[in-house]
């Protein structure tokens, strides 16, 4: 007995970011702001339980945000107090991160925390001690790849407090850290809580630049001013940066938000009813009916054995660790000191998610592309059958009875795939196929495809949602992201999969391109062949008209040629809908244009693995990351855009 995932469970996600203690505004209104900060999480929780009903089963909130002290420590503190989740997407390692975030100015200070020693300021020893509490709550994704080079800048800076050299040094990589840190909260984030005087969004990982950062991701941001924080607003663009926009309902508009984040916006119904992907009944392998698009294929791709067997077996979601997902685990379970529940994650939130989406995809695309491909066939079948009865001599009735039987499976093939939405149902499986393939490198990188850059269906958009909420399922790994991580994941993760993907879009476009211009060749051949037999009874008719041939062959020839001057056209232009239909030539040009995007990837990579001294880092690897992701999701938009208008249908 297969067994069919479950959905993904629905979470709303928020991301804080805000001054610190040591702003003198922030600690003029800490009470009020803290007030403030209290009401938009009950308003949010308020909001989200106001829907619960739609949206079905839900998980606690989940908070991404750095610990800092201040805002972030305080968010922090009303997250757990509210039994939500807390992820922590550290700038720095455990230990750096405890140095830093301490606010140690002492050198020896520094060098205890540094090697897991107390420090001797009762001050530091405090908060140090206060972010292990924090440290023991939440999960951390540490990343620390950079962590001896910023300890001995900030170590420098200490051992010589006048050079400001060395002090500009320290903050330059610190700030850089930082906003790294922030861009993996904005990519996890549905909404994010910012506490933000408006004063500078220049600087570097400061509070400013993470909200302008947000908007210019289409993200939503909850502003507190500290110096009026019951005046808090909702900011969706970058506009809202430099202008006030008109009093709203507060209100109101988070619930949109949050009901936005959450419910694809196009689908009439609800989302625990919109995933079709749990209605569908699992094809334990391909109906050898509908094979016709893949037979169509393997008899023009120039590869051979053009009647092969093709016939599918679709692997299902609990066999897919132990079969195609097998290596892929293997690899991510061997990444230096991964959180041991991450790769079950993986596979149980992704991989079978994946396993299942593809075999229902498949399936439904056979029966749609092959019932198209029946349908220009049997119609041209139906027509030369309505007429071979004239060069048989026969009768005509058994003949217009096969056309009819004909014309009838065509309109029971249309009527099928209309009624059953084999193009929408195919369209929406495959979409959530694709975002879930590669899925599993992002989230071991700490990746993710920002909420509002997320690809908007045509009619539908539930498939998106549906593959952001399975890969918030998993959340971020449990690690600190080293070189020696980076540099695994970076080869055997991503590397291997950008390579395999680039060799299968080379294959697909010389296939895809051979196919095109064989059924080229075909249809020209059968309309020249239509050209020469007409040609051929015009030749018999002008030579008995000059006594050159028996009078009598045009009339005894000319049902023949009648039969053969309609069938060479009609089967010609079969097969050229049938080109038109599958579209091989722009489907070629897709996967060629896709496959060189890739090869430069892959050289990058390459060039990156085989220098075993260069100094990865996070931001890197990250880059590439989502270098692959646009370039999946630009090979997804393409698709679409060919085949979002080919309904099945009668071929008239």
């Amino acid at each position: 007995m297969v067994q069919v995932p479950p959905l993904p469970p629905c979470r709303l996600t928020l991301g804080v970011t805000g001054h610190r203690e040591d702003n003198p505004l922030f600690a003029a209104h800490r009470e009020a702001v803290a007030a403030a900060l209290a009401e938009i999480c009950d308003a949010i929780q308020s909001a989200l339980d106001a829907q619960a009903e739609a949206l079905g089963p839900m998980e606690p909130m989940r908070l991404y945000g750095m610990l800092a002290d201040g805002t972030d420590q305080m968010v922090a503190d009303m997250a757990l107090a509210r039994k939500w989740e807390v992820i922590a997407p550290l700038p720095f390692g455990r230990a750096l991160y405890r140095a830093v975030a301490s606010r140690a100015h002492d050198l020896d200070d520094v060098r205890a925390l540094l090697e897991g020693r107390l420090p001797a300021d009762p001050h530091v020893l405090a908060r140090a001690r206060m972010l292990d509490r924090s440290f023991d709550t939440v999960r951390l994704f540490e990343m620390a790849e950079r962590d001896d080079d910023i300890g001995d800048a900030l170590l420098a800076m200490l051992a010589d407090p006048g050079s400001m050299t060395k002090a500009q040094g320290f903050a330059a990589l610190s700030a850089e850290r930082v906003a790294l840190a922030a861009r993996v909260m904005i990519e996890q984030a549905d909404i994010v809580i910012a506490v933000w005087d408006g004063v500078n969004r220049s600087l570097v990982g400061g509070t400013g630049h993470t909200i302008a950062k947000v908007l210019e991701q289409h993200g939503v941001v909850i502003c507190i001013h500290p110096s009026a924080p019951s005046d808090w607003r909702i900011m969706r663009s970058s506009e809202a940066l430099i202008s006030c926009p008109p009093a709203e309902d507060r209100m109101a508009a988070l619930s949109r938000i949050i009901r936005s984040a959450l419910r694809p916006g196009t689908d009439i119904m609800p989302p625990a009813r919109t995933t079709g992907l749990q209605d569908e009944a699992w094809p334990l392998r391909s109906h050898p009916l509908s094979g016709g698009y893949r037979r169509i294929e393997a008899m023009f791709a120039g590869e051979g054995r053009p009647f092969r067997s093709l016939v599918q077996r679709y692997e299902p979601p609990e066999a897919v660790a132990a079969g195609s997902g097998a290596r892929l685990l293997a690899d991510i379970r061997a990444l230096p000191r991964l959180g041991g529940g991450f790769a079950d994650a993986v596979e149980r939130s992704l991989l079978r998610r994946f396993a299942w989406a593809d075999g229902i995809s498949t399936h439904l695309s056979d029966a749609y592309r092959g019932g198209m491909v029946a349908n220009f066939l049997l119609s041209s079948l139906a027509i030369a059958a309505g007429i071979a009865y004239q060069p048989l001599g026969a009768q005509k009735w058994p003949f217009a009875g096969i056309e009819f039987i004909l014309l009838a499976a065509i309109i029971l093939i249309t009527w099928r795939g209309v009624r059953q939405r084999w193009h929408s149902r195919w369209f929406t499986t495959r979409r959530v196929a694709e975002y879930l393939r590669h899925a599993p490198i992002l989230l071991a990188l700490g990746v993710a495809r920002p909420p509002g850059r997320w690809p908007q269906g045509i009619y539908t958009s539930w498939p998106e949602y549906y593959a952001r909420a399975a890969l918030r399922d998993v959340g971020l790994p449990t690690a600190p992201i080293t070189r020696d991580y980076l540099r695994r994941a970076m080869t055997n993760l991503l590397g291997r999969h950008v390579v395999e993907q680039r060799d299968y879009h080379v294959e697909k476009a010389r296939r895809l391109r051979h196919v095109h211009h064989s059924l080229d060749r075909m249809s020209e051949t059968l309309f020249i062949l239509a050209v020469m037999s007409v040609s051929t009874y015009l030749l018999i008719e002008i030579g008995a008209a000059a006594g050159l041939i028996a009078e009598e062959l045009p009339h005894a020839t000319s049902k023949l040629f009648t039969f053969l001057g309609v069938s060479f056209p009609t089967f010609g232009a079969a097969i050229a809908g049938i080109r038109y239909f599958g579209d091989f030539e722009r489907f070629s040009a897709i996967s060629r244009i896709t496959a060189e995007r890739l090869d430069g990837l892959d050289q990058r990579i390459g060039m990156l693995a085989a220098d075993q001294e260069a100094m990865i880092d996070y931001a890197v690897v990250a880059d590439l990351a989502h270098e692959m992701d646009s370039i999946v999701v630009s090979e997804i938009e393409s698709w679409q855009a060919v085949f979002a208008g080919k309904q099945i249908t009668v071929p008239v």
